[in-house]
């Protein structure tokens, strides 16, 4: 195995993260045999998995040691940082550890932050895009190259790095949240993978392939897209027929690249027909109010909108336009599951007085988060937080009769707490 030394030239300055697995101690080790680069190794410890997470950090510290390579620790916590953001976990995790990187890449003054995704990681990341009906982009897969960042090892299979680290003798760590089937790639990783090994050894090449070439159409229909914004968008609007004069692939590009935050494809399918209407006309999408009127699209800011209560029913789903958001109910017994930290809800159903309904903010709204302690206004708590008059106005809370039981990005209220073995109301709230 060696990295393309086109790909990170002799005398490169590199930063790599280093987690203690098998992926990124060998990339570690690939690096650091070449000896024309300077070279130095990054970890996070995201303070999540306790004396695991400590494990992993001194393994990859004395691992440098030895070495004699340069390496730098950060210790974070994740959890406190979802609360704060209204993060899932892993969302919350990504964050934090990039935002490292690219803070230690520009004190040693780096050419390039190099991180471990495999083949194998590339066909996950496709496969788990597809499931939830992405376009172009979402099935290009993990880039090879963003910006200063690059990912040398999407070429190896996980096999292959496996094969490299027992004939070199180099060690790795664990992580034991990757054995449980609670997490989507997990599963993925663990009951789909090896189906589509079995009906073609080298699946996971072939899926980078076709995320290649995906990714070198996504680049020229996002090309055409930014060209026609450059000529035809003064800042305020566009000339309708020239947008309608598109392919549909280039004009939901344009839409998506004027819309100040991400919106889905039904979104990008209803603005398209409305831009295809007659007269004055207005439609609303996250953060954006678009105006029809004589000829030109218009864009301007949305103003606040309310979100109106709507009740939560077990066995249905539930739409929130004004947030960009769904809600799922299901009536589970709770068996000690790990879920995406304040985005997937267990309340302890008996505990759950009347009907449960998803609302905005109200005037005098408290309650008493799980962990706290003691209770808390939710006009404190998104103070204390730094959350904007739109971010609490967007903010979803989830209340029954008795008040509130939760909010978004926090935890639930101690009232509704539940327990292994309970009947529970989980709702679990998705982007559209």
């Amino acid at each position: 195995m060696n990295i393309d030394r086109k790909l990170i030239p002799a005398g490169s300055r590199v930063l790599c993260a280093v987690s203690g697995g098998a992926d990124s101690m060998c990339l570690l080790h690939l690096l650091w045999s070449r000896g024309d680069l300077t070279l130095t190794a990054a970890h996070y410890e995201h303070g999540l998995r306790g004396e695991e997470s400590l494990r992993d950090a001194r393994f990859v510290e004395d691992f440098c040691r030895s070495e004699g390579i340069p390496f730098v620790l950060e210790h974070g916590d994740v959890s406190a940082y979802a609360r704060e953001k209204g993060l899932g976990i892993e969302e919350a995790a990504r964050e934090l550890r990039y935002a490292f990187l690219e803070r230690e890449a520009e004190k040693r003054n780096c050419d390039w932050i190099v991180t471990a995704h495999n083949a194998d990681d590339n066909a996950e990341t496709l496969l788990l895009n597809l499931c939830r009906g992405a376009g172009t982009l979402g099935l290009s897969g993990i880039p090879p190259r963003r910006g200063k960042l690059l990912r040398p090892l999407l070429c190896f299979t996980r096999a292959e790095i496996l094969a490299y680290l027992e004939e070199q003798g180099i060690g790795h760590v664990e992580d034991s949240s990757n054995e449980s089937d609670e997490y989507r790639r997990n599963l993925l990783r663990h009951r789909v993978m090896p189906v589509l090994r079995e009906l073609n050894p080298r699946f996971a090449r072939a899926a980078g392939r076709t995320a290649k070439l995906l990714r070198q159409d996504e680049d020229c229909l996002a090309a055409l897209a930014e060209d026609f914004v450059r000529r035809e968008y003064d800042g305020e609007r566009l000339p309708l027929p020239a947008l309608l004069a598109l392919h549909p692939a280039i004009s939901s590009r344009v839409l998506r690249r004027l819309c100040p935050e991400s919106i889905g494809q039904e979104q990008i399918e209803a603005s398209l027909s409305f831009c295809a209407g007659e007269g004055l006309g207005f439609l609303d999408l996250p953060g954006l109010r678009l105006r029809r009127e004589q000829g030109s699209l218009y864009f301007s800011a949305l103003p606040n909108t309310p979100i109106p209560d709507r009740a939560i029913l077990p066995g249905e789903e539930l739409e929130i336009p004004e947030a960009g958001l769904k809600l799922r109910a299901d009536l589970v017994r709770y068996g000690g599951e790990v879920y995406d930290l304040f985005k997937t809800y267990l309340f302890k159903f008996e505990s759950i007085c009347g009907t449960l309904y998803c609302t905005g903010r109200r005037p005098g709204d408290r309650f008493h988060p799980r962990g706290r302690g003691c209770g808390k206004s939710l006009h404190d708590l998104f103070r204390e937080d730094g959350l904007t008059q739109a971010q609490r106005d967007r903010r979803l809370v989830l209340r029954d009769d008795k008040g509130v039981v939760a909010v978004l990005g926090y935890p639930e209220d101690e009232r509704v707490r539940s327990a292994p073995g309970d009947l529970c109301l989980r709702v679990q709230i998705t982007e559209k």
